[in-house]
């Protein structure tokens, strides 16, 4: 599933991040479906990891900047992701890299993401445009 406009905040950092975001899920399930090299998909997971805190973080520190009221709920629901993508990963290590087992996260990546943006992300662009 991709990015669509639908799922713009309104703040371009947060919507170029969100877009690369989509990007790399897409990717990694694609390789997860065409069972391509296991590294492969363990780098994606990886990268996914990574990108996902780097954007959490800048997504925090911008909320921050602007005196968001919703940063505390913004913050435990990106604590929460992030052990998700944890057992993710850790699930895919001890099934010995089943694909299965990423094949069967899309839905739960893409869920948490798509919905998360929706409910959550646009209040901040929503707060960011009537707040200046």
């Amino acid at each position: 599933m991709p990015w669509t406009q639908n799922l713009s905040v309104g703040i371009s950092m947060i919507d170029d991040q969100h877009k690369m975001w989509f990007e790399k899920a897409e990717a990694l399930f694609e390789a997860g479906k065409n069972n391509r090299a296991k590294e492969y998909v363990g780098e994606l997971l990886d990268f996914l990891d990574d990108y996902t805190k780097k954007h959490f973080s800048d997504e925090e520190k911008y909320m921050m900047s602007i005196h968001y009221p919703g940063y505390a709920e913004q913050k435990q629901a990106h604590t929460a992701f992030i052990a998700q993508l944890e057992k993710l990963r850790n699930d895919y290590k001890s099934s010995g890299g089943n694909l299965l087992v990423i094949l069967n996260a899309n839905q739960m990546v893409v869920d948490w993401l798509t919905k998360h943006i929706s409910n959550m992300d646009k209040k901040i662009g929503d707060y960011a445009k009537n707040a200046h």
